[in-house]
């Protein structure tokens, strides 16, 4: 019913004076750069235990190599490269990431704000390679990633890609379950090959938490757009967690599957 008028107005409550604005999910990680960078900088993260090491064997820079960081964040991986003598570009869409990057001591090291979707200003094969770390399941347009990036790298060049595991890690569709009778644990997978897209709270149980959004593709879609851009996937690796449980009922179980079920996919794509 409506409100009973008084001296010729509506009586209206505060909350109906206010514009309801909806949290807004979005794919920069722009609104948690301060919480992103401190995670960084801890110690026993899966960056430096397991991802920063397996990416410098494989990348191998090399001095004087141009190599470009897509997504690169806050510089991390970008610095690590450097320091092995390449001249690294760091390219992020979060002008805030970008900022923590350029007050940091990286030499050799260039950052610039803009989309892996769109790499105009560089031009074709300006790059020996080029990364991507744990961005590409927050990107839409990953066909225009591929597309671009075999453009601005060299003939011959590569592109590493790192990725939470497509076949284990599903956004809301993928979980850690314990078989009591068994005393294993085991991964739940309730769908692989449908892609999906959700939106994800930065940090779970916070009251009005930055969002992210995660988009999930099985293996297959990687594949074939790389193939599409004119690359040739010719190194494939699968990584798990370094961390172990050392005590607590389920820790057996925990350890085994830790060493069975990767978290992370690598795959290097050589442009021909």
């Amino acid at each position: 019913m409506p409100a009973r008028p008084t001296s010729g107005r509506s009586e209206r409550t505060k909350t109906q004076l206010v514009k309801y604005t909806p949290k807004q999910a979005t794919t920069s990680w722009g609104s948690v750069a301060t919480w992103y960078d401190k995670h960084l900088a801890g110690t026993d993260t899966y960056h430096e235990k397991v991802i920063l090491p397996n990416l410098l064997r494989l990348v191998d820079p090399q001095a004087k190599e141009l190599i470009i960081d897509l997504a690169s964040g806050q510089g991390y991986i970008s610095r690590a490269l450097a320091e092995k003598g390449a001249s690294v570009t760091g390219l992020d869409i979060s002008p805030e990431l970008v900022a923590i990057a350029q007050k940091k001591d990286g030499a050799g090291v260039t950052y610039r704000v803009g989309s892996a979707e769109d790499l105009s200003a560089f031009p074709n094969g300006y790059f020996h390679k080029a990364v991507i770390v744990l961005a590409i399941q927050n990107i839409e347009q990953v066909q225009k990633v591929f597309t671009e990036t075999a453009r601005v790298i060299q003939k011959d060049g590569t592109f590493h890609i790192v990725m939470n595991h497509p076949a284990f890690r599903i956004p809301k569709r993928s979980s850690w379950g314990y078989d009591e009778k068994e005393k294993l644990q085991y991964r739940r997978i309730d769908q692989y090959l449908s892609e999906s897209r959700e939106t994800i709270d930065m940090h779970p149980g916070m009251k009005d938490s930055p969002q992210t959004i995660s988009f999930h593709r099985p293996l297959q879609y990687y594949v074939k757009g790389l193939v599409k851009a004119g690359f040739v996937i010719d190194r494939f690796e699968e990584w798990i967690s370094h961390k172990e449980s050392d005590s607590g009922p389920r820790a057996k179980a925990e350890n085994r599957t830790r060493k069975e079920i990767p978290l992370f996919l690598y795959m290097r794509a050589r442009k021909i």
